[in-house]
């Protein structure tokens, strides 16, 4: 059992190998023994999938001192009208938020949250304010993210924020969120969930990321 995988997060598998030019989205599934057990990559087909797997093993072996077997990796690749006919026409890979710094105030019945990420290079601060219930503020810290996202990706794609919720399964914290996208051709509902490792609000940042990731990667191929 390779003792380096256990100790690092999925999350930041994923974001790292988002960094690599031809992956579009990455997705980690980890077993219960916090072993990685498949890796799904959807990537642009300027590669062939036998390249982008060694580029794969290289980056986790090199970034993490992680050792992969290449049978857990599976690689979806785009159609070939999905290449920008200039690089200027895609934005960066590094389209996958980077969590910046998360603030969370209370005054009197208000509570008022910013969520700062990293964005292909950019920094975004998102703003959200509500009642300052458990749950209110909980949605404050997912609705500020959404928000920082949406300056992001402009005005013609909005993310909405249905529920979020921190619940209990066997003897772990979970965060849940259930997020909407709305778009000019409908609307389209993603979950994510994270394990709350620092706190409440830093984990309902990251299950609303996770469930919108992969959306984003897709919507930033012009």
């Amino acid at each position: 059992m390779d003792q380096n995988a256990s100790r690092v997060r999925a999350e930041d598998i994923e974001e790292c190998l988002g960094q690599v030019g031809e992956i579009k989205a990455a997705r980690v599934v980890v077993g219960i023994d916090g072993q990685i057990t498949e890796i799904h990559i959807l990537a642009l087909p300027t590669k062939s999938p036998k390249q982008l797997v060694r580029d794969i093993e290289s980056t986790l072996m090199a970034q993490f001192g992680i050792p992969i077997d290449h049978r857990k990796i599976s690689i979806a690749q785009l159609g070939r009208e999905s290449i920008p006919d200039a690089p200027e026409q895609v934005r960066p890979s590094a389209a996958r938020p980077r969590i910046v710094n998360i603030n969370a105030s209370v005054s009197g019945m208000k509570a008022t949250a910013s969520v700062t990420l990293e964005i292909a290079g950019r920094e975004f601060i998102g703003m959200a304010s509500g009642p300052a219930s458990q749950t209110g503020r909980l949605r404050n810290v997912a609705g500020a993210a959404l928000d920082a996202v949406g300056q992001y990706l402009g005005e013609d794609t909005t993310f909405a924020l249905e529920d979020v919720a921190v619940v209990q399964l066997g003897r772990e914290k979970v965060a849940v969120a259930c997020i909407s996208l709305v778009t000019h051709f409908g609307e389209q509902a993603f979950s994510g969930s994270a394990l709350v490792r620092q706190n409440d609000s830093d984990s309902v940042v990251r299950a609303t990321l996770d469930a919108i990731n992969r959306r984003i990667a897709l919507l930033t191929i012009e």
